[in-house]
């Protein structure tokens, strides 16, 4: 069979057929032709699209987050306030701010976010309008942290609570972090004088406020506004203490029980026991009533469940925390100053102004000099006078005596008792006295007195 020629095995092309002279082929139509072009634009579109989402899809699953380390930010402006009550009982009270408790949750938890540290630590301090007018306690206080050793830049982690209006209002003008702590039905804008029913309503609102934020996770230093900061404190806290407290006494062991709390300065860490312990502490209130919150501490510091919930207490040395209690001697080593044992605001400004002049002083002296000719404090000088003292009101029996009944005795703290003296009023020392030299048992005083509590004292000569 004769095969078949390649010619006519092959398809003749149009430039075949036109080489030898056929006919062309007919035109496409312009429909087909727009077909065809759209066909080819949407070829186009998905080899590029596939590929960009092939790529897309593996970032996203390969792609690690990223920690942005947070970046402090100046505090917005203070919200305003929300509407004030004034109680018809009394127009010239100061109306305080009220409003929804969710509202002041989310006001306290976005000044304790601005304000705190990377670790989440925050200053606080506290204010009424007494301690908020200008050149009085409050100013005080900023402007030793400006000019301490390294404390300026711990302002910004400073937020002050303050507990009426007018001091919330005087503290927006000085200070970007305020919070208005509302207190129904307490007026605490006048000066609360120690040991008062107001002060220690104070002094227990405060506590639970400090529970507060414990509970937001936020570990806190509190200092009394009549403190004045000299150096950064944080480097002399202990790593493993959860509870850390100044003292009026300090008898040379951080971990003594002996030693006398003074709850004006304490560091606290955000953790289980630290919670539990302000629980306990802010109960115990019902337990011992007419007492401040540092007096009962100094009771449940014995306690045994301050033990059995695992809390580390330690107290921190007056040679570096010192106050007119027991003065930080050395100023090369000061690190605060505490205006403590010491009645009447007038009395505490005016020893608060010496101590920052005669650290204005120090600061000024050359390297040489501070060390071999250091400073000693000027004070106390108003806030306490040549003849009153702490002393210790001692009885055979544990039980509260009034006076007249029972058997009295009185223990100085820093001096001998060579004569009847005169009880004033409880001080801030509580704590067993130490082995007295002299005592007497003539006391005089309104009482009733507690057994093993602390007064201010003074010679009964003085007082006629």
């Amino acid at each position: 069979m004769a095969r078949p020629s390649r010619q006519n095995l092959s398809h003749a092309s149009a430039t075949s057929l036109r080489g030898f002279g056929g006919r062309s082929p007919q035109p496409p139509s312009l429909a087909s032709a727009a077909l065809r072009r759209a066909a080819a634009v949407l070829l186009l579109a998905a080899a590029v699209a596939l590929p960009c989402a092939v790529l897309y899809r593996a970032a996203v699953e390969t792609t690690k987050l990223i920690h942005v380390p947070r970046v402090h930010r100046p505090l917005l402006p203070a919200p305003p306030l929300p509407p004030v009550q004034v109680s018809e009982d009394d127009g010239d009270l100061d109306p305080f701010p009220t409003g929804d408790l969710d509202s002041e949750d989310l006001r306290l938890e976005l000044v304790l976010q601005e304000a705190s540290m990377d670790n989440k630590t925050i200053i606080l301090t506290t204010l009424n309008a007494a301690w908020a007018s200008p050149g009085s306690v409050i100013d005080l206080f900023i402007d030793s942290f400006r000019r301490g050793v390294g404390t300026s830049s711990l302002l910004r982690h400073l937020v002050i609570v303050a507990f009426d209006l007018k001091a919330y209002e005087q503290c927006v003008k000085i200070h970007p972090y305020c919070f208005a702590l509302p207190t129904k039905d307490v007026d605490f804008s006048q000066e609360k004088r120690f040991q008062t029913t107001g002060y220690l309503e104070m002094m227990w609102k405060r506590l639970d406020f400090l529970r507060l934020v414990l509970e937001k996770g936020y570990s806190f230093v509190f200092s009394d506004a009549d403190i004045m900061w000299f150096r950064n404190p944080f480097p002399l806290f202990y790593s493993d203490g959860d509870f850390q407290i100044a003292c009026d006494h300090y008898v040379g062991n951080a971990t003594d029980l002996r030693n006398i709390a003074n709850g004006g300065f304490n560091y606290v860490k955000s953790n289980d026991q630290s919670i539990e312990f302000y629980k306990f502490w802010y109960s115990s209130r019902f337990r011992y009533p007419g007492y401040h919150d540092q007096d009962v501490f100094n009771f449940i510091k014995h306690d045994p469940y301050t033990t059995d919930i695992g809390l580390t207490i330690k107290f921190l040395s007056t040679t570096y925390f010192g106050g007119v209690c027991e003065p930080s001697r050395d100023l090369n080593k000061v690190c605060t100053m505490h205006a403590n044992c010491c009645i009447g605001l007038q009395s505490k400004i005016h020893d608060l102004r010496i101590m920052m002049e005669d650290w204005s002083s120090y600061m000024s002296m050359p390297p040489s000099l501070k060390q071999f000719r250091p400073l000693s404090w000027r004070v106390p000088q108003n806030c306490r006078s040549k003849s009153t003292f702490p002393c210790v009101v001692w009885s055979w029996r544990k039980r509260n005596l009034s006076r007249g009944k029972g058997q009295l005795f009185a223990f100085g703290l820093d001096q001998d008792i060579r004569s009847p003296i005169v009880v004033l009023q409880r001080s801030a020392f509580l704590a067993r006295a130490p082995p007295p030299i002299r005592a007497v048992n003539t006391v005089f005083g309104n009482g009733p007195f507690y057994g093993d509590d602390s007064y201010l004292c003074q010679p009964l000569q003085d007082q006629q």
